[in-house]
């Protein structure tokens, strides 16, 4: 075996010796490219850029005018004439701040302290307005117009469009009365609660610590997992049932499917005397980044977290193939279709966990039950039943035609049994 070069030694030795390490608190991903090929315009901000990832797109600019103008509208209110302490506040927290995000940003140290702070005013403006703290009341601005305060809406959800928590709170607490987290957790609440797959407000969890929370979207994240995150861990799992039919199936082999109403925790899925609860889903315009964003978040946390939105699409995928099963959940009420077309919505759900690993699966009870009922004699024979002879109505017809048939043919013979016997 040869001696090894020198140089190139030397060469590798260099270049783990320069080999930044890589920081604990990072939370602040990219998509990866395999996920956001499924639809990346579900990842992209659509008019507002928020921490360095996206800043400087030319599309994002007109915004940027606007974050400006917040500012000096947050120092009027507050009789200030300059943002000399909001800059030394962000200078403070700038090391920390980078070390959120996982690819190391451009951006010099003056233009990446100039971002946090626009950043986090623009945010608490559009947090406030929806209450009635220091930050709101700034009717003058293009905020009020429908389109853009969806898209708005839609932005500051966006995985890769995030700013450190800690950032957002210091500011917070700098300008206004009552700068608590508990007081941003309802502020938040407030203004994403109209693009929630379920009812965000009245979610029930235990207010978090501040270094609890990495970013808006981690604390959404939150609120919405927490209540069901106590139910699973007192619930007795069973088996490794990983999957089960479609609704099509289901209904085949004799199961029904009940509504609950949408102020049941998202994910609260059960499976009980041969009928499945489901809470109520809205599937509109804003289902589909909002799960997507989700669940891509969800790809970057440990996999004893709280992954339900991975979990939650799992199963919807394993319980809708076609759109025949949109229909039958349609008719039971558990699904809302306000796209209209149900083989779009089989679609989408369909596509959620393309490319994504199913690190938690907090169904198996309910895949388990499910399949053992199906399992059942009965059922199996039931099943067959709807498929060869009820599959089409012009079967169910044939088939009840034969029974009618059947039927006057065994009267015909008993009354000629009984005319024989009397004669």
């Amino acid at each position: 075996m040869s001696e090894p070069c020198a140089d190139h030694v030397l060469h590798l030795d260099a270049k783990l010796a320069q080999l930044s390490p890589i920081p604990s608190e990072c939370c602040i991903f990219r998509v990866h490219d395999r996920l956001r090929n499924e639809n990346q315009n579900a990842y992209e901000p659509e008019v507002v850029a928020i921490g360095p990832y996206h800043h400087g797109k030319k599309k994002l600019q007109p915004m940027e005018e606007y974050k400006l103008r917040i500012l000096r509208q947050l120092l009027v209110q507050r009789n200030e004439t300059s943002v000399e302490r909001y800059i030394v506040a962000m200078q403070q927290l700038e090391k920390r701040a980078r070390d959120f995000y996982a690819e190391p940003s451009s951006l010099d140290s003056n233009e990446f302290v100039e971002m946090m702070l626009l950043d986090s005013c623009f945010i608490l403006m559009l947090l406030c307005t929806q209450g009635t703290t220091q930050l709101g009341g700034m009717g003058n601005f293009i905020f009020h117009l429908g389109h853009i305060k969806l898209d708005l809406v839609r932005d500051l959800m966006l995985c890769e469009n995030q700013l450190p928590f800690f950032v957002l709170m210091k500011l917070f607490k700098m300008t206004t009365i009552l700068g608590s987290i508990e007081s941003i957790i309802t502020l938040s609440l407030e203004y994403f609660d109209k693009i929630t797959p379920g009812n965000l407000s009245e979610s029930r969890y235990e207010n978090p610590r501040e270094d609890d929370i990495k970013h808006l979207l981690g604390l959404l994240h939150y609120c919405w997992c927490f209540e069901f995150h106590s139910m699973v861990s007192q619930r007795r799992v069973v088996g490794i049932d990983r999957s089960m039919k479609s609704a099509t199936e289901l209904r085949e082999a004799g199961i029904k499917f009940k509504k609950f109403n949408i102020n049941r925790n998202l994910f609260d899925i059960r499976f009980v005397n041969g009928t499945m609860e489901i809470p109520y889903l809205i599937v509109d315009d804003t289902t589909e980044f909002v799960f997507r964003n989700l669940i891509a978040y969800e790809q970057y946390l440990p996999p004893s977290s709280m992954n339900y939105f991975t979990a939650y699409s799992n199963f919807m995928d394993n319980l809708v193939n076609t759109s025949n099963d949109v229909q039958i959940l349609r008719d039971y009420g558990v699904i809302r279709n306000l796209l209209g077309d149900n083989e779009v919505v089989s679609t989408m759900l369909n596509k959620f966990v393309n490319n994504v690993y199913v690190s938690l699966i907090c169904y198996e009870q309910v895949y388990h039950d499910v399949n053992k009922h199906c399992m059942g004699r009965c059922n199996v024979w039931l099943a067959n039943l709807r498929q060869d002879y009820f599959n089409t109505p012009w079967a169910l017809i044939s088939f009840l035609a034969a029974v009618v048939l059947l039927l006057l043919t065994v009267v015909q013979t008993v009354c000629s049994v009984l005319s024989v016997r009397k004669s």
